[in-house]
Formats: structure tokens, sequence, C-alpha cells
């Protein structure tokens, strides 16, 4: 399918990072409309009330496709805790079996011993199978969403492409999935075992004595106190720590693909510090976070100390009155450790689940962003295109405030050759958009093949064109995987008939692997030139019967050009074409040129025609030959 055969933004130029002004602008945090949370503050007075309860509703709605590995999982932490609980009484049972000094029962002490292998091998076990079931959960959960947010980036329309740097759009799919699922790991590891084993130990030690759980009970709220407080602030930390790597990764990736013009124009200096101004900014946010959440830890070691200690007194001063032996003060001891040991895993969970729901909220951002219009549900499936096409009372901005096309009529019939020329944004690439239905028109309508594209599958509109830009896109892979991206079918033979006619075969044979060599990311060590032979040679190789050159032959020598522009001439024989230039030379055979100045078309007509008129064309023309 030839129309898929180029990544096209808003100047109709392929897209790579940083190849467009919008996307060289890297934002600050709030600065692009519908980008993470201060460019869209709240959102509702739900959020504004609690910023992560809604995202926390979104990833339980993932997690429940797998309520099997999670009720296993439960399962499994209850037989963990039950069975690590049980341990400290067979303990305190054989610490009973001690009866005097140097009078040990040896007997029922070793058979206690057998029963505490027996149980910690059954521990270890359900331990390992709680974990192989968080795992499955954590990396599913974080696979769908991945998926599905890469599947939004593919119908999104292209404003908001073009209105995103890409950097920013990859640290989310990317970076902020990556913390995501650390931190649902983390909650599944020890959220799970940590509350049941609060409940268990509990229930332990009512069974051994009822006074001394009183004093464990009443301590333990202010360390809930202290999670929950710490944790209310460290969310907002961790959404700007987020949004503020999203702009590092942004103006990382810009730099990268536009390292040579940085270079050319000695702008080292100044990307350093940009990029140091928005370090150190994700130094404070981070620091901050992590001071912030690192601070739970030891605030809850501390109520959890005087937890202990009051076990330990209390339940000293009842072995001493004979109300529990010296085992159960062992046995309740080892249980007051474990009752507040998961207060602080919880608390650290809850921190870092912070950090997680804050990197989701972003993730999610990107998955509810509005899809680009959806297909009618009778659309139709275009066949036997016979490439007339018509435009009619076409109206569109990208921008509502600024106008650009405006009652744009034209119609084109099958085998014709349309050149559009005019000044740098008067809309000659976005006329191309609007062919492609890459944007939707504003008002009017396109048919083709008398049908209105928006009652007909993009993919079938798409599959009639074939497009060559000025800018050049190649995915990695082999030469010949690029060659048959319209068309997978195609024969060697076919491929190769295709690249005699791009004048590409020669230099592909000079290479390593010939047609099975594999370039690297945008073509890779290729020359510019020969990068754009290749995307002609695509295009030559589909066939399809409407055609658009947006300034297809802009980087290859004089010499080949004119063998190019033969080639063309052989491919549009028969096939409706649209041909955007800037030299006019490449131009005067058209059956139509139509020239456009701020969205209109205010000339029409052959080359001879036009030159007669002596209007705008003529100058155009003129001061292009007039040496």
């Amino acid at each position: 399918m030839s129309g898929k055969n180029t990544e096209t933004g808003k100047n109709g130029k392929s897209v790579k990072p940083g190849n467009t002004a919008k996307n060289n602008s890297v934002k600050k945090a709030g600065d692009t409309a519908g980008s993470g949370a201060a460019g869209n503050p709240a959102g509702n007075g739900e959020k504004k009330k609690s910023p992560n309860r809604g995202t926390m509703k979104k990833v339980l709605c993932y997690i429940r496709r797998y309520w099997f590995f999670v009720v296993l999982s439960i399962l499994c932490a209850a037989v963990t805790v039950a069975l690590t609980l049980y341990v400290p009484i067979l303990t305190g049972d054989a610490i009973d079996y001690i009866i005097d000094k140097g009078f040990v029962a040896f007997d029922p002490v070793l058979s206690i011993v057998k029963k505490i292998v027996v149980v910690v091998l059954f521990t270890a076990v359900s331990q390992w199978l709680m974990n192989v079931s968080n795992n499955r959960i954590a990396y599913h959960v974080i696979h769908d969403i991945r998926r599905e947010a890469f599947h939004k980036i593919e119908i999104l329309p292209l404003k908001y492409i073009d209105g995103h740097s890409y950097g920013e759009v990859v640290s989310r799919v990317i970076a902020d999935v990556d913390q995501f699922s650390d931190g649902l790991l983390m909650g599944f590891t020890q959220l799970f075992t940590g509350v049941i084993t609060i409940l268990g130990t509990l229930l332990f030690m009512i069974s051994l004595n009822g006074k001394i759980t009183l004093v464990v009970v009443l301590v333990t709220p202010v360390s809930l106190f202290v999670a929950a407080f710490i944790a209310k602030k460290t969310y907002s930390m961790f959404k700007l720590q987020s949004e503020t790597r999203g702009e590092q990764t942004a103006l990382i990736d810009e730099m990268i693909g536009n390292q040579k013009v940085v270079q050319a124009f000695g702008q080292e200096d100044e990307v350093l510090e940009r990029f140091d101004e928005i370090n150190g900014r994700l130094e404070k946010c981070s620091l901050k976070a992590i001071f912030f959440s690192s601070t739970t830890n030891p605030a809850t070691r501390f109520v959890n100390s005087l937890v202990y200690t009051g076990v330990g007194l209390t339940g000293a001063i009842s072995a001493i009155s004979g109300g529990i032996t010296v085992g159960q003060l062992s046995c309740f001891l080892s249980y007051a450790n474990q009752y507040t040991k998961p207060f602080n895993e919880i608390s650290g969970v809850v921190t870092e689940l912070q950090n997680a729901l804050a990197c989701a909220a972003r993730i999610f951002e990107l998955i509810e962003e509005e899809p680009q219009i959806p297909e009618a549900e009778n659309a139709v499936v275009l066949k036997d295109v016979d490439g007339t096409v018509a435009l009619e009372g076409v109206s569109f901005s990208y921008t509502p405030d600024q106008k650009l096309i405006q009652d744009f009529n034209l119609a084109v019939r099958a085998g014709q050759r349309v050149a559009i020329v005019g000044p740098t944004g008067c809309g000659k690439t976005t006329v191309i958009n609007l062919l492609m239905r890459f944007y939707d028109v504003n008002s009017g309508s396109i048919k083709v093949s008398g049908t209105d594209i928006r009652e007909a599958t993009r993919a079938s509109l798409r599959t009639g064109f074939g497009m060559v830009l000025q800018e050049t896109w190649l995915k990695t892979g082999t030469i010949r995987e690029n060659l048959t991206m319209g068309k997978p079918d195609a024969t060697d033979e076919e491929i190769i008939t295709a690249a005699k006619a791009a004048h590409a075969h020669s230099f592909i044979k000079r290479l390593p692997q010939g047609y099975d060599t594999v370039i690297g990311e945008d073509g890779g060590s290729l020359s510019q030139g020969q990068k754009q032979l290749l995307c002609i040679a695509r295009v030559m190789l589909c066939l399809p019967p409407m055609l658009i050159l947006d300034e297809a032959t802009s980087s290859i020598d004089t010499r080949t050009e004119i063998k190019i522009q033969n080639a063309f001439a052989r491919m549009m024989e028969g096939r409706t074409s649209f041909i955007v230039a800037h030299r006019l030379s490449t131009i005067q055979t058209a059956d139509i040129i139509l020239v456009m100045k701020d969205g209109n078309i205010i000339e029409q007509g052959s080359h001879e025609t036009l030159l007669a008129r002596g209007g705008f064309y003529a100058n155009l023309y003129n001061s292009q030959f007039a040496q």
C-alpha cells in the first residue's frame, strides 16, 4: 500500500524526531495543552479531591482481566502468612520444653524442629508461587497498557503528533510504563502479604492474650496516619518528576535527531544550557520526592519500636505474674515484630505507588486522547479507482484563529497531471494532507471516483495513492523489506524492475548484501539521494492509480533527476498525478498548473497559458530563469 510509505507531519514531510518546527521547540511542563497534569489541571471535580483515585480504578480494570492470578496470589499469600505465623508458636512450644537448667525434653523439641523444617519448606513453595503470580499480573498489565498506548499513537490525529514533542510521547510509553511496572510489582509482592500478615498476627495474638494485643492495636494507627500523610504529599512531587523527565527525554531526542544542525550553527553551548536547566529542575523535584518519601520508613519504624517496647514490657510483667509462659512471651515478641514489619513495607509500597500512579496517569492521558475521526459504520472500500478527484467548497485550517484554505474547488479528470505551485505556506502540502485524509476538511468535500473520502475506509483510500515526499522515511530492516512495504508479495523480478526504473539498482548491488543489506534507522549511512531513490522505487513497485509527488527529486543530482523525471513520466501515463514543486522546470509538462496563494487558487492553466498571461506564475518562473 503505497500511501503508507511515509509518515507525514503537518507540513506534509516525513516525520522523524525534530523535523518539524513544532517539535523542535521543547515544551516546559504544562505548556502543551493536554499533556501531563499541568496541561490538564485537575480535569474534573473528582480528580481535585483525589488525583489518583480515578487512575487506580483504571489500573484495577486492567488487573481484573487476570483475576485467576490475583486469586492465586491472595491464596498463596494467605498460606505463606499462616505458615510463617505458625513457626513462632512451634518455637514457643520448644522453649517451654526447656524445663530447667540442665534439663531439656529433647524428644519433643526434636519433633517440633522437624515440623518447623516442613513448615518452612511449604512456606517457600507458597511464596514462590505467589511471586510467579505477581510477576504474571504485573507484566501482563504493562504489556496490555503499552500495547494499547502504541495502538492509540497509530490512530491519533496528526494534529496531536504535530503538537507534542516526540521525546515526551516516547517517555510516556517507555519510561513511565517502566516506572509504573516497578510500583505495580512491588505493590502486589508486598501489599497482599502485608495486609494478611497484619490480620493474621492480630488473630494469633488475640488467641494468646487479649490485653497485650490491645496495647499493639492502640499504638499502630499512628503508623498509618504518618504513612497516609506522607503519601499525599509525595504524589504531586512524583507527578512533576515524571513530567520533567518526559521534557528531558524530548530535548535529548530532539538534539540527537538534529545533531548536525546543532553543530553546524555552533549551538552546543546553548543546548547544554537548556539541558542543564531541565536537568536542574529534574534534580530538585526528584530530590524532594525521594526525600519526603524516604521519611516514611524511619517514621513508621519509630512507631513500630514503640509497639515492640509496649509488648515487651506488658508481656514481661504478665509472665512474672504467671499470666503467660516464657515461651508465649517469646511468641508474642515474634508476632509483635512480624506485625509491625508489614507497616514499614506497606508504607514503602504506598510511597512507590504514588510514583507508579503518577506515571500511570500520564499513560492514561495518552490512551484516552481523542482518536482520529472514526470511519463510518457503512464505510465503503474503494475498488477500481479511476483517478477522478473533485474538491468542492473545501475549507480548512490547522487552528481556528488562523485561516488557510477557503472555498477551494478543483475537478481533476482521470489521468491528468496536476501541478501545485506557490510561495511557502500557501497550502500546497495541506492539499496533499487533505487528499490522503491525514486531516479532515472543516467544510466542503473531497471525492475520489465519485465517493466522498469520509465515507470510504482510510486504508482503501491510501492504497489508491502512491506518495513520494521531499523528506524520506525508511524503517530499520533490509532494502528488500523497505521496498516491499506497499507490496509484501512482490517477486524478486518485480523488485529489481522497480529499482532499475528508479535508478536505485546500481547502488543497491554495490551494498555488502545487495537487496538483503540491513539498513539502520532512517536509512542509516545511505546518502539523502540514495534514500530518496529507494522511496521512489517503493512507489514504482506498487504502481497505484494515483500519484503524489511532493518535491520528490529535491535531494537528487541533476543528471539522475533527468532520468527520474523520465521514469516518472512513464509511471504517470494514465495515472492521475499531483505534483508539488518549487523548481518550476519539473512541472512544465503538467496538464494543469494550480498557482496557490494564501490558501486559494489565484491562477490555473497550462505552462504556456500562464506564461502568456504574465501574472503571478510568470513572475515566479522568470525569477528562476531570468538569466
